[in-house]
């Protein structure tokens, strides 16, 4: 055979082949549907999927956005989290940022639980946790002294932009020194705070609303908690890990230290309550893990389960 007469036999072969080739590729690979939606999924920077598509097109048992963590984002739906410095020395220091718009810093908040803005600041570890409301230039810079000690930090600012939706970013701050991480350890549901015993109760199961009601006494005695933020008390609830930041709602109007939120997964989350009595504001810290449905959860404190156990005992005898 001649050597034209091969090459064009294999040319011939090689198209088919091809040809074959992109027809299955077309009738096997994903369609447009499914293509469109991972490219929403991933958070490409054209997609216009709010924050509650997302958590409804991930599957978050039924909670909604409520189910999904906050604050994993420097910036998102036109707004960024900028620190005037990444990098800070130990001590107490000043922490400015901007919170940067379309057009530039911007300058008008509205007011949620009586400020414009919350700030957050927690080492990584989730100790050194503050809650402050800086103050704002004219420029729209924000400026708060905090306490920081050696290690990785993230900062989270809780706000809403006037004629705008509410946000949570969140932005990392390092503080160079030696850096030894504490553990979280087990759950912990009790904390002692400069003289005062507070105890957390609710339900701690992944993807399900939970009402957190949380007990403060001295000396034995229940407190009357004072006003602190619009509310009697204010919950930050931080999961370990990747530090997502969960919106807890107070329930407004009450004698009790209560709130709502829907924990979006399982695992380990610390929990942060500012309260107030006297005029002084302190903060308890609590450890909670959190399980999936189907599990037998401790939906008590650990102050009421101690009151449960000595009820049994007293009927057994």
């Amino acid at each position: 055979m001649r050597t034209s007469t091969r090459v064009l036999g294999f040319l011939a072969v090689l198209v088919l082949v091809l040809g074959l080739g992109w027809a299955g590729g077309r009738w096997l690979g994903p369609d447009e549907e499914t293509v469109a939606a991972d490219e929403g999924g991933h958070g490409s920077h054209g997609s216009s999927q709010t924050a509650e598509e997302a958590s409804d097109a991930h599957g978050s048992h039924g909670s909604g956005a409520e189910a999904a963590a906050a604050g994993l984002q420097v910036s998102e739906h036109g707004h960024t989290l900028t620190l005037a410095e990444a990098t800070l020395p130990a001590g107490r220091q000043e922490l400015a940022f901007t919170v940067e718009g379309e057009d530039g810093p911007v300058t008008a908040y509205d007011v949620a639980h009586e400020k414009q803005l919350h700030l957050i600041v927690v080492r990584r570890d989730l100790t050194g946790f503050q809650h402050v409301h800086p103050t704002m230039d004219a420029d729209g810079t924000w400026r708060v002294d905090v306490d920081l000690e050696p290690g990785p930090w993230r900062v989270f600012a809780d706000f809403k932009p006037t004629d705008g939706e509410a946000h949570v970013l969140g932005a990392d701050l390092f503080v160079p020194g030696d850096f030894q991480p504490e553990p979280l350890g087990e759950q912990e549901l009790s904390a002692s705070v400069d003289g005062y015993d507070v105890n957390l109760g609710g339900g701690f199961v992944a993807g399900e609303e939970s009402t957190l009601t949380a007990t403060v006494s001295r000396d034995g005695e229940v407190v009357d908690l004072e006003p602190y933020l619009g509310a009697t008390g204010h919950l930050v609830a931080l999961r370990a890990g990747d530090l997502g930041y969960l919106h807890v709602h107070p329930e407004e109007d009450t004698d009790r230290a209560e709130f709502h939120t829907s924990f979006p997964s399982v695992g380990t989350y610390r929990l942060f309550l500012d309260f107030q009595h006297d005029g002084v504001v302190r903060t308890a810290a609590f450890t909670v893990e959190v399980e999936g449905a189907g599990h037998d959860h401790a939906t008590h404190s650990h102050g009421e389960a101690e009151h449960e156990d000595e009820q049994e005992d007293d009927h057994e005898h």
